[in-house]
């Protein structure tokens, strides 16, 4: 009887002992909680601990909702101590015992937002993204900008440089804004982010949807540019064919459905890169040949007066070829020293500035006022043939970048958008794409070749571009954010700068657009009629 007595006591005082036992650890783990991190092993706190940052960044992009909890321990608490957080409590249970935003016990979140933490890349190869976007294969048409511009032209396209490279650096100036210790701390991510604020709190995404409309914009005509080339450089090529120039749009174009089929452009970006470097070359044989003819130079062909009907197409050529900023809230925010921005806009700026002015310069001379819009179509058939299906093959594997770029702007805001697209998912629940996403591919494709067949006009269209969607992201909007969202630090020279930018910049875009549409319904008119 006395050993059964003593048993029970004993039983009750051990008891007792891993009551207050589990009542101390579940504090503990509550403090810890407060701090960002579990405390069961030290495994999983260094592991939680490391990650706790991406951690936080992570539920605030997915919105996942807080736990809450009903005090710092409880009396049916097991021996992991896993309910020990506290009330209000922002942070995630870090083991089996709570919600976890992962199929992973322990390592879920850090493996997921590992991935998401992708190897940044070094000014050079900034600088190397940027060389590509503004010396592409739209630098043919340059020479034709100087047929009608002139000494004129050529000033603009110095300007051009001027004022891109400044844009360029003041649209990421938007992305940032002092904190409390006078730090300045990157609180947006794009394009998008800064014109949204820019329109807060009247029409908080009124302004996302306007860059939007002008990236579909510029990224379709950008598709529509590729085929008309293709179909103007292979019909240059081989005139003796019985094939038209929109028989060889339709031909390039029928090389270009399986892009509705794309889900990835690993493969293309390797060819791409590969031709990029083969339009390089291209344009260094050009010039090679044209210095072959500097004895005949037309020097007095280049005038200081302006063709009045023609210059303001001009100017948006110009204006196109030096379109980087749709993409440069990006590219900073993935470079290992964002410092080095600013220098790597003004080596690249200023390099192609060089670049793109000796080649306009260079190649009119040798040509003169019977430059074309496209110049290879200038130069001899038997080099021509050569250097044109180079130039053919750049620009069907450049096709699918801009085109699989637009369809993720239009199946996002169509079919996506957070239960508020206007059309149902396009993707089935296996990843697979549905008919309707299928078709908006397919039709897009289709329509840059229609666009391509009544107007295979290069220079008009380049122009239209570059006057609608390419002074607008480049001149009008950035200094427009610039002004509105950091107005009251700005100096009296850079309010000065921004404004006359804008002013100029639109004078610029209402003149080309009018002549460029002027021009487009004229010939497709009489591509109508023919």
């Amino acid at each position: 009887m006395a050993s059964l007595i003593r048993n029970k006591i004993s039983n009750k005082l051990s008891n007792a002992a891993t009551s207050v036992s589990h009542k101390s650890q579940a504090k503990v783990s509550g403090m810890f909680a407060k701090l960002g991190f579990q405390a069961a092993t030290d495994e999983e706190g260094l592991g939680f601990a490391a990650c706790d940052d991406l951690d936080y960044e992570y539920r605030q992009g997915m919105q996942m909702d807080i736990l809450n909890t009903d005090g710092v321990g409880g009396e049916g608490d097991g021996a992991g101590g896993g309910d020990g957080a506290v009330e209000g409590d922002s942070h995630y249970q870090r083991d089996s015992a709570g919600h976890p935003p992962s199929t992973s016990k322990d390592g879920g979140v850090c493996n997921e937002l590992a991935a998401q933490d992708k190897p940044k890349i070094t000014a050079w190869e900034a600088g190397w993204n940027v060389t590509n976007a503004i010396q592409g294969m739209f630098v043919l048409g340059l020479p034709y900008a100087i047929l009608h511009g002139g000494y004129l032209g050529l000033f603009l396209i110095i300007f051009a440089a001027v004022v891109c490279c400044y844009t360029g650096k003041i649209l990421i100036a938007c992305l940032y804004e002092e904190n409390e210790d006078g730090e300045m701390v990157r609180v947006r991510d794009s394009y998008v982010d800064i014109a949204n604020a820019c329109c807060t709190p009247r029409f908080p995404s009124i302004g996302g949807h306007v860059v939007n409309v002008a990236q579909i914009i510029e990224l379709v005509m950008t598709c529509i540019l590729y085929v008309v080339v293709s179909g103007n450089l292979m019909y240059n090529s081989f005139p003796s064919l019985p094939v038209s120039q929109k028989a060889w749009s339709i031909i390039a174009t029928a090389a270009l459905l399986p892009c509705a089929f794309l889900k990835n452009l690993k493969a293309v970006s390797k060819f791409s890169l590969l031709c990029t470097l083969a339009h390089f070359v291209i344009n260094i044989l050009v010039i090679a040949y044209c210095l072959s003819r500097a004895r005949d130079w037309a020097w007095d062909k280049v005038k200081f007066y302006i063709d009045v009907k023609k210059f303001p197409i001009s100017i948006g050529i110009i204006v196109f070829s030096y379109t980087s900023q749709i993409f440069l809230p990006s590219l900073e925010g993935n470079m290992q020293k964002p410092s080095e921005f600013h220098c790597m806009m003004n080596w690249t700026h200023i390099a192609a500035c060089i670049l793109k002015g000796l080649f306009a310069l260079v190649a009119y001379l040798t040509w003169a006022d019977e430059t074309k819009e496209v110049i290879t179509d200038n130069l001899p058939s038997t080099i021509r043939a050569v250097v044109n299906i180079f130039l053919v093959a750049k620009a069907l594997l450049s096709y699918p970048l801009p085109f699989f770029a637009a369809v993720e702007v239009l199946e996002k805001s169509l079919f996506q958008d957070g239960g508020r697209a206007i059309f149902p998912d396009c993707y089935g629940g296996d990843g697979r794409l549905k008919s309707w996403g299928l078709g908006l591919r397919c039709g897009l494709v289709v329509f840059t070749l229609l666009m391509a067949i009544f107007v295979p006009h290069f220079a008009l269209l380049m122009g239209l571009t570059g006057s609608l969607t390419g002074a607008g992201l480049c001149f009008l909007l950035p200094s427009l954010f610039h002004l509105r969202l950091l107005w009251r630090k700005l100096l009296w020279h850079q309010v000065f700068f921004d404004v006359a930018i804008f002013v100029i910049g639109g004078i610029c875009s209402i003149s080309g657009f009018i002549h460029s549409m002027e021009g487009l319904i004229e010939a497709f008119k009489y591509n109508i009629q023919d």
